[in-house]
């Protein structure tokens, strides 16, 4: 006979698949689909959200993988899992940005419930990442990128008290590099204002999880995602068992150095990411479609190249690549 106690419990466990509705505003309507997994034992909420940027297949895919991948059973707490934020750019396959109001989804949070399609799906994001205790946002190298798998972590003032949660989190998901975004500023946390971003003005330790490139969708990378979920469910407790971790300690840096392009033109690299580089290092060249050099990119600080365009189409303006920071000797 099962106990009172123990049939309330099987009662609570669930996986639940739903919508939010994103109704039409002078653009079209659409609906985020998530899943919610209520454990067996009541407990924190970990928010997870996927494709935020629609070409970005690798953590779309480890989301479906996660819904067998979760035991309601064995879990602690509840997980909401967002296994598709921006489903017009997945249906049309379109890079970076919203294919009806043209705006990119992870510069526009906290979003508003009367603006533009993509507006109105970071405001109903935001809301989401308000009820969690904890966030995950997966993302990987769009169509046109590539990129060395990494974790970033979010601190300094403005995230103190939500770094050391932040910093178990990136240690769990078992990547071979961490990146640690200090918020200084909310001058620096409200410009262009991504999801992450989002969860550091909401109070909610946070991190950013970038695997896979040019839209690809490796089952290896899929594989990988995936255990890296489960993984911080682990390390937050919310599930039983340790993290799997890798043998080797993660890499460290101190936040990120982006470079422009200045010339429209082909684009000829001279690096891959992964490339260790120096102040001035020549990283490739934009040349003219007759094949005159425009402008050669180089190096504006030592580090380590962490993603940049592969396409040879470029345009003044765009981010060519971003460079890693070797981490400081001392912390703050």
């Amino acid at each position: 006979m099962v106990s009172p106690l123990l049939a309330l419990a099987l009662l609570a466990q669930s996986v639940t698949h739903s919508e939010i509705p994103i109704p039409a505003l002078g653009d079209p309507a659409t609906a985020i689909p998530i899943t919610t997994f209520t454990g067996a034992r009541p407990g924190k909420t970990l928010v997870i959200t996927c494709g935020v940027h629609g070409f970005e297949f690798v953590p779309i895919l480890a989301a479906q993988r996660l819904l067998t991948a979760i035991n309601p059973q064995q879990l602690t707490g509840r997980v909401i899992l967002v296994r598709l934020a921006h489903p017009p750019a997945f249906a049309r396959r379109t890079l970076h940005l919203n294919p009806h109001d043209g705006l990119n989804l992870n510069r526009v949070f906290p979003g508003n419930p009367n603006g533009s399609q993509s507006q109105r799906i970071a405001h109903a994001l935001s809301q989401l990442i308000a009820e969690g205790d904890f966030h995950i946002d997966m993302h990987g190298g769009d169509g046109n990128e590539l990129l060395d798998a990494f974790v970033g972590t979010y601190g300094g003032p403005l995230a103190a008290t939500q770094f050391p949660t932040s910093d178990r989190m990136a240690r769990a998901f078992g990547l071979p590099r961490i990146v640690d975004y200090r918020m200084e500023t909310w001058e620096q946390v409200n410009s262009g204002r991504s999801c992450n971003r989002q969860a550091v003005a909401a109070g909610k330790p946070t991190i950013l999880v970038e695997i896979g490139q040019q839209g690809r969708a490796e089952a290896s990378e899929v594989a990988l995602a995936t255990r890296g979920v489960i993984n911080v469910l682990r390390a937050l407790e919310m599930l039983p068992g340790a993290p799997l971790l890798n043998r080797r300690q993660p890499l460290r840096y101190d936040g990120t150095v982006g470079v422009s392009f200045t010339q429209t033109g082909i684009w000829y690299p001279a690096v891959t990411p992964g490339t260790a580089v120096t102040t001035g290092q020549t990283l490739g060249a934009v040349r003219s479609l007759t094949g005159e050099l425009l402008e050669e990119i180089k190096a504006p600080a030592p580090g380590v190249v962490l993603y940049m365009t592969a396409a040879p189409p470029v345009n003044a303006g765009e981010s060519a690549l971003t460079i890693a920071r070797p981490q400081a000797t001392t912390r703050k």
